[in-house]
């Protein structure tokens, strides 16, 4: 027995790199036997997610007659179809010995009441593909996203009939599809825009605003970790951790979480401006601190919340947490001696200026002129300033 082969003829063509499999798991295969004279439908599987085209062989062959080679395995040889079904500069041609005499017409459909009706009028003007010409073996690739009529079709049916008006015949279909990697995660238009409106509900959307480079990440992240319909499945409130989660990983992705904790501090910072201090400080706290994005500055600034509040003891804890996070920041060695003076602690405090008064809190200004600085705001907010003056002495 001939086996089948396959002639595969390129010019000028490269294929592209793969993104995508041919799905050997779901190929079709049928036999069907048709009377002569006699029309038939064959409905095919389901076409997997993500399928962008598919390949048929049609085979007509005697009663003895067997396939020796699978379409499936032949289709090894093709690493993506998409030069062929886009018409590329290539050609395939997929053809078999085993066909034998007889011959028939066939159609695809993409409706199954089309193809009822092509049984009982022979009319095969209504399908997306049909031949002219009755053929005994035939094969082809067929564009289903770049082809109007095979687009979203969930399913397709393969319409015969016997041009043997003496003899039955059998018929050999096979049916390939070739699986975009992408595509078959279900995340197209429709099914992005269902995220994004979840992703907008995020916290970090209404402190960033409308930003498309970290949504355009976060759809990246998203549909390369869950496929659609995993997503749905998902409960409610797994739903809400798993986008809130992303939607972190997102922020550092993208390049904007430096971006959103500037925003954060920002808001924190009107916050206390407008007499809100519990709510600036749990801003902190939840947005950043138990985020474990947290630096020095952070520290420093709910230091200063608590030290204008007055509140010595969370004040000294918050700023030890920022010269332990940069302890070459003086500025934050100043606050700490204030919380001393001001916690009947002035032994520590004058150690403290002992040791720095002779540096620069900043490039154009000193330690001892930022502590007088200080100490007016303090006197201006109402702070006692009984040892303002054994400090003011050791920097004299």
């Amino acid at each position: 027995m001939k086996k089948i082969f396959l002639l595969l003829l390129i010019t000028q063509f490269t294929f592209a790199q793969k993104d995508g499999y041919w799905d050997k798991e779901r190929a079709f295969t049928k036999e069907i036997k048709l009377s002569s004279g006699n029309r038939t439908l064959v409905k095919i599987d389901d076409l997997p997610e993500g399928a962008s085209e598919f390949v048929f062989r049609i085979l007509l062959i005697d009663e003895n007659g067997k396939i020796t080679t699978s379409l499936a395995s032949i289709l090894k040889a093709i690493p993506d179809p998409s030069g062929v079904s886009q018409g590329a500069a290539g050609a395939i041609t997929l053809t078999n010995s085993l066909s034998g005499d007889d011959t028939c017409l066939y159609g695809i459909y993409t409706s199954e009441k089309a193809g009822n009706q092509f049984l009982i009028d022979g009319k095969l003007e209504t399908a997306c593909y049909f031949v002219k010409e009755a053929v005994n073996k035939d094969s082809k690739v067929i564009s289903i996203r770049n082809t109007k009529c095979f687009a979203n079709a969930p399913n397709i049916w393969f319409a015969f009939e016997n041009k043997n008006w003496v003899m039955s015949t059998k018929i050999v279909l096979e049916v390939v599809s070739w699986v975009d990697y992408n595509a078959s995660r279900g995340w197209n238009t429709k099914a992005k825009k269902v995220l994004l409106l979840e992703a907008q509900k995020l916290s970090i959307i209404k402190t960033m605003g409308h930003n498309n480079n970290f949504l355009a990440t976060f759809l990246k992240i998203f549909a390369g970790k869950y496929k659609f319909s995993e997503y749905n499945q998902l409960l409610d409130i797994e739903k809400t951790n798993v986008i809130e989660s992303i939607g972190i990983e997102s922020l550092i992705q993208s390049g904007e979480l430096q971006n959103y904790l500037d925003k954060i501090r920002s808001e924190s910072l009107d916050l206390y401006k407008k007499g809100k201090s519990d709510e600036a400080i749990a801003l902190i706290q939840k947005e950043i601190i138990e985020k474990k994005y947290a630096k020095d500055i952070d520290y420093s600034a709910l230091g200063d919340i608590y030290l204008f509040n007055k509140q010595f003891v969370k004040a000294e804890e918050q700023y030890k947490k920022a010269i332990e996070k940069n302890s070459s920041e003086l500025q934050y060695q100043l606050k700490l001696a204030h919380v001393y003076l001001f916690s009947d602690k002035v032994g520590q405090a004058k150690d403290i200026h002992k040791l720095y008064k002779d540096n620069n809190i900043s490039t154009n200004k000193s330690w001892i002129a930022q502590t007088k600085s200080d100490f007016e705001d303090f006197e201006k907010r109402g702070f006692p300033t009984d040892n303002f003056k054994k400090i003011l002495r050791i920097l004299e």
